[in-house]
């Protein structure tokens, strides 16, 4: 129970702090709100500059990745070959008396953590038996969450209302591209169908090679049926995605040995079945036993683990969870998410999924496009290959005006269901055939249509690439990133707490203050010129020059996470302070904007510059 209401004391401290320094608020407050929409301040809108000018560094440059930018609004076409349409949806359950809708499996879970840490009469048993409930939550059914919600006796939260029976709810918003209204649209759900849709024309700029990988930021947008946990849970939020194209024989990595020594937490799907803890695993172990089906999403996971601890996430903190057997997407291979833990538990930020290669089928099939890659062969070699030949009299006939579709339906046919095909018409003379893009099962009779195996010279194979998908919630990881670098310490007399951001260099959204000791022309002329040499090395800095002590203008940055502050005593040399030693150094002024660009980029450490300057004591 202290544990619990210590950690909502520290949470309430931490958004104290954001949303009065104006890393975030609620937006449109003046009206009251929306519910799971928020404005990112001045340091909030820096810090995700900060983090998304690193993912770019880390993944888009270092990987020579080929970065896209796509509208948010989507025909609904697109959305509806990649699934979204039809099942882009969570469990909803609604208050019977007042309507007001819930998420059924957020009630569950905050059902059970409620009984395990605020129950101490709770046998063994049913201990075991809640935090079971909590681990395999995402793999329940509709039938087996309803039937947890009535066994339970989960009610409305507010009103204890009984609720209805869990039912799916599309989270996309609607929308209509033009004025007449006839061409349905969605703002997108996530960002990469802009990249699938795109692949043809990525591969041929890429020199008709694979691998190779396309990246997008932009925003994303899911209607939240009962948004909480400030950031964590937005209507509109920063995506950052990678889709890593890959030849599906061939899943190895040439940078694989780079990560492979990683130690990472990992909670492979067995341990979280039998109520195991994660445990530190070799990457490259994780991969040589299968628990991680490939290389190149080995990799991957190594490389967000580095991009997340280079952040400023603690690495004590930071799982790989996989995914459970339902939970997982139907034509995954595999699929593992990079968890923080932070007040609100262990909080999904990161999923890296290898996706096979069902999202450039759904489109090839939809569009007509063929989105597949080809291997030239040495020598040119004999295959057996499938010639589907429909009858394009008999099926207009049959068909009319939906001709096209049925032929086109045929013609896409998997050899599997070809030759299933090939077998009922031999046997019956007709065959069901379900056409997706008419919506309904017909009969194909042996006259429309010739199946048959043929040996042919092939020189080279065309194939449809499997995908490999890291995708970065951004608001999460930056909202895990505050509390992971929040703390508190005393004032220099002792009578009050002081809040401190121990951001890295690399994410700190202002990297340097400037502070006039007093309020005189001397001393602020030699501030300015300091400001002028920060900003000629691309540093971003705040002067204060406000009459208050320096003891609270000290703490003022601090609760910024302002790495480094600069007081200007003399007109030759200042001070340079830095933020969780507290320790001061003095240095020429011609000197500081060289010493603060070379600790801010990691070219030196603090401990490097105490040896090179003389230190200050106040």
């Amino acid at each position: 129970m202290d544990a619990v209401l210590k950690r909502e004391a520290f949470r309430q401290a931490v958004v104290n702090t954001l949303e009065r320094r104006l890393f975030y608020i609620p937006s449109f407050k003046i009206y009251g709100g929306v519910a799971g929409l928020y404005d990112y301040g001045p340091p909030g809108c820096a810090v995700k500059a900060n983090v998304l000018a690193f993912w770019r560094q880390h993944f888009v440059r270092e990987e020579n990745m080929l970065e896209v930018d796509c509208p948010c609004v989507t025909p609904e076409t697109v959305l509806k070959a990649s699934g979204h349409v039809d099942k882009f949806t969570d469990l909803m359950v609604k208050d019977e008396k007042t309507g007001n809708c819930f998420r059924a499996d957020h009630l569950v879970k905050d059902f059970c953590k409620e009984k395990l840490e605020k129950d101490p009469k709770l046998s063994a048993e049913k201990v075991a038996e809640l935090k079971h409930v909590l681990a395999v939550l995402d793999d329940l059914s509709v039938d087996e969450l309803g039937a947890k919600i009535k066994g339970y006796g989960i009610t409305a939260p507010d009103t204890k209302n009984t609720l209805s029976d869990p039912y799916p709810f599309n989270l996309m918003f609607q929308t209509s591209i033009g004025p007449s209204g006839l061409s349905p649209g969605f703002m997108r759900p996530e960002t990469a169908q802009g990249i699938f849709v795109n692949f043809k024309d990525l591969y041929y700029y890429n020199g008709n090679k694979l691998p190779f990988a396309a990246a997008q930021i932009g925003q994303a947008f899911r209607n939240e049926i009962s948004p909480r946990q400030g950031l964590l849970r937005v209507r509109e939020f920063t995506l950052a995605e990678i889709e890593h194209f890959v030849d599906p024989e061939d899943k190895s990595h040439p940078k694989f040995s780079e990560v492979s020594k990683l130690d990472i937490l990992m909670f492979p799907r067995e341990d979280q079945v039998s109520g195991k803890q994660a445990k530190r695993i070799p990457i490259g172990e994780a991969v040589s036993k299968g628990t991680v089906n490939n290389e190149t999403l080995g990799y991957f996971i190594g490389r967000v683990y580095l991009f997340l601890t280079q952040l400023g996430i603690d690495k004590d903190r930071l799982r790989f969870r996989q995914h459970l057997a339902k939970e997982m997407a139907h034509y995954a291979a595999d699929c593992w998410d990079a968890e923080i833990e932070c007040s609100h538990g262990w909080i999904e930020c990161v999923g890296i999924a290898d996706r096979s290669a069902y999202d450039l089928r759904a489109h090839t099939e939809k569009s007509g496009t063929a989105l597949v890659a080809h291997e030239k062969y040495a020598e040119p070699i004999e295959v057996e290959k499938l010639v589907i030949t429909p009858v394009k009299k008999e099926l207009g006939l049959a068909f009319k005006g939906n001709q096209k579709m049925v032929v086109e339906a045929l013609e896409a046919m998997e050899e599997k269901e070809a030759m299933e095909m090939k077998a009922a018409l031999e046997s019956k003379g007709e065959a069901e055939f379900n056409v997706c893009t008419l919506k309904k099962v017909v009969t194909i009779k042996k006259n429309m249509v010739s199946i048959s195996k043929e040996m042919k010279k092939e020189h080279q194979r065309v194939f449809t690439p499997s995908v490999i998908e890291p995708s970065f919630g951004i608001g999460r990881i930056i909202y895990c990133l505050y509390e992971h670098s929040f703390y508190t310490r005393a004032s220099k007399d002792g009578d009050e707490q002081l809040n401190v951001f121990r951001f890295p260099s690399l994410v700190a959204p202002i990297k340097c203050t400037v502070f006039p000791l007093v309020q005189n022309q001397q001393f602020e002329e030699v501030a300015k010129k300091i400001a002028k040499a920060l900003t000629a090395v691309g540093i971003s800095y705040k002067i204060d020059i406000t009459g208050t002590s320096i003891g609270k203008r000290y703490a003022r940055t601090d609760e910024l996470g302002v790495p480094l502050a600069v007081t200007v005593d003399s007109a030759t040399s200042v001070t340079v302070r830095e933020r969780d030693s507290k320790q001061q150094i003095r240095v020429n002024v011609d000197d500081v904007a060289a010493l603060v660009k070379d600790v801010t980029d990691g070219v030196s450490t603090w401990a490097d510059v105490l040896w090179k300057y003389p230190t200050h004591s106040s």
